[in-house]
């Protein structure tokens, strides 16, 4: 059965987590520690902020009175202004009086969509615990009105017909008697709340009753993704990750309108799926990982569970199996995978680009039968990912017809392929996917030979690894995390445009599927590390996939950004502060 919202049983998991992380249950982690700033720079931020606000409101194409988005409704704190989320919004008009939870607030829904009750149900999980309301969900009579009561309240409608707004658009309407969340998908009603609980103030995310008042701002949102494709993917290759971090990550995720994941889910170091018809893949091969530590897997029944929770969440699961190279876990359980015969000892450190499966050998292409089947099996989704890049132990003869064979099985089994951009090197089958990971140093040859495999047909996700892997360092005194692709601060992540990026190159940006940002875990061993390097980055690709890129720029989202913070807080997030963004005092 789906879940949706805190239960008592998720909210005890979670407070054991934030036990063992050492941070106070109630409270959501302790109070960070914030750069000291001079007294003429926190000045010129604070104008900054009401600058920056109004000409996000602007971009996005509202048109209202001044103050209009700070309006009260009653006594308290003026509502947030109605553009200050992330991503950005397509269209904002603030205007009107703000809408106020009290505690009768109904969560109103189609009576006949059970689609929409769930994420009545789901949104009514986030808002309880900090509200202390009842937040009832009734069904919607179709005339504007709950059974029974005269206030709107939260009003959640499907509207098929409205094409206008896509498979994951939506539109918010705010004002006095209430807030409609209108799509014409489950997936764009689930986004819109993932913007409702934005416009609310911080606290309203953490697990304990919080002051309000709660209030909307006045106004209408239409939002609509820029990209289709808008993922992340976490390594639990290097270090394993249990199935609970990675529930965690995905709430996360789906805060800001990510809609996959992708799981790199072997290497060299760990194999974390179960495999019925190979099972010492898991058993022997998912035993440790860098350092050495204990490693572990995914039995079947918790893969499972993994891709329904982020089904929950409007996530696609994206599962990778990476060959022919980083295989020396597949290559240690199984010694007839080697060319020689050999099995070679269990691998706990870093390097790469010294494995390789045994291209001729037919024995190799029953295991690729095998494993894609068995993990089609279990994935819903439309793609699987094999990988294919740093196999420089295979020879380019042994690569082209691997990948060869390789495509044609995941095509079997009824998948789109999906590989590192290395697999441009070889034939791609029809309707194949690259994911580009290069950077500013990547020759010229190989970004001409990704632009020549789009003229075919071929589609692109963008990772570059100097801007969206998010296992670089900050900067010089990171302690966790990566250099090799360089130091790579917020601004610099989020400062570019997928269109553009390889236009120099001959790709036409009608090629670029969406963007991705991945999380390798070299360094990374627990939930903390994984939060420190993905905040406050991961906001950014995120909204480089979603908004329309007239509506970006670095100075205003830096301060909606910053207003990000005391939310991450409240979140138990422990996210890096970064000295060029304007945090609060939280």
């Amino acid at each position: 059965m789906e879940r949706f919202g805190r239960s008592a049983a998720q909210s005890w998991i979670h407070s054991r987590e934030l036990r063992r992380r050492g941070k106070p249950v109630r409270q959501h982690g302790t109070p960070p520690t914030f750069p000291t700033f001079p007294a003429f720079r926190r000045l010129s931020g604070t104008l900054l902020v009401a600058v920056a606000l109004f000409s996000c409101v602007a971009a996005s194409g509202a048109v209202a009175a001044p103050g209009a988005t700070g309006s009260k409704a009653g006594p308290g704190p003026a509502a947030r202004p109605l553009g200050d989320v992330v991503p950005v919004p397509a269209s904002v008009r603030p205007g009107g009086t703000p809408y106020a939870l009290t505690p009768s607030t109904r969560i109103r829904v189609d009576d006949d969509s059970g689609e929409a009750r769930r994420v009545g149900i789901y949104l009514a999980g986030l808002l309880r615990p900090s509200t202390g309301y009842d937040l009832r969900i009734t069904d919607d009579d179709g005339r504007g009105r709950a059974h029974g009561r005269g206030d709107d309240g939260i009003r959640l409608r499907l509207s098929p017909r409205d094409r206008a707004l896509g498979d994951e658009g939506y539109r918010l309407e705010s004002g006095r008697a209430g807030v409609t969340l209108t799509a014409r998908e489950p997936a764009g009603l689930f986004h819109a709340v993932q913007t409702l609980r934005q416009l609310l103030p911080a606290a309203v995310e953490r697990d304990s009753r919080q002051r309000g008042p709660w209030k909307v701002a006045g106004g209408t949102i239409t939002d609509t993704p820029r990209y289709a494709y808008r993922a992340a993917m976490l390594d639990v290759s290097r270090h394993f990750f249990t199935v609970d971090q990675v529930k965690r990550y995905i709430d996360q995720l789906a805060l800001y309108k990510i809609n996959t994941l992708h799981l790199h889910l072997s290497d060299d170091q760990g194999w974390r799926i179960a495999i019925d018809s190979w099972p010492r893949l898991a058993a022997y091969g998912g035993s440790t990982q860098v350092g050495g530590g204990p490693g572990g897997y995914y039995t079947k029944a918790q893969y499972r569970d993994l891709v329904r929770y982020a089904t929950s969440r409007h996530l696609e699961v994206v599962p990778e199996i990476d060959m022919p190279g980083h295989t020396n876990a597949a290559l240690a359980s199984y010694a007839e995978l080697n060319c020689d015969g050999v099995a070679p000892p269990l691998y706990t450190g870093t390097a790469v680009g010294f494995s390789s499966l045994c291209a001729p050998k037919e024995i190799t292409y029953d295991f690729v039968d095998d494993v894609v089947r068995e993990l089609a099996a279990l994935t819903p989704g439309r793609y699987l990912h094999i990988g294919g890049d740093e196999a420089h132990s295979t020879s380019h003869a042994d690569y082209m017809e691997f990948m060869r064979r390789t495509q044609a099985i995941v095509a079997k089994y009824g998948k789109t392929v999906v590989g590192w951009h290395q697999l441009t090197g070889a034939e791609q089958v029809k309707g194949a996917v690259a994911q580009y990971w290069g950077y500013d140093a990547t020759g010229a040859a190989e970004r001409a030979q990704v632009a020549e495999a789009t003229k075919v047909g071929t589609k692109l996700i963008l990772s570059p690894a100097d801007r969206t892997y998010l296992d670089m360092k900050y900067d010089r005194n990171t302690d966790l995390g990566q250099s090799w692709a360089g130091l790579v601060e917020v601004d610099r992540s989020y400062d570019w445009d997928p269109a553009a990026y390889l236009a120099g190159a001959g790709v036409d940006p009608g090629a670029v599927l969406g963007v991705e940002a991945p999380l390798w875990s070299e360094t990374l061993s627990t939930s903390d590390h994984i939060e420190r390097m993905a905040f406050p980055r991961l906001p950014g690709v995120a909204e480089i996939g979603w908004s329309p890129q007239s509506a970006r720029n670095w100075d205003t989202y830096k301060v909606r950004l910053a207003a990000q913070g005391p939310r991450l807080t409240a979140l138990g997030i422990d996210y890096y502060r970064s000295p060029v963004v304007p945090w609060p005092a939280e």
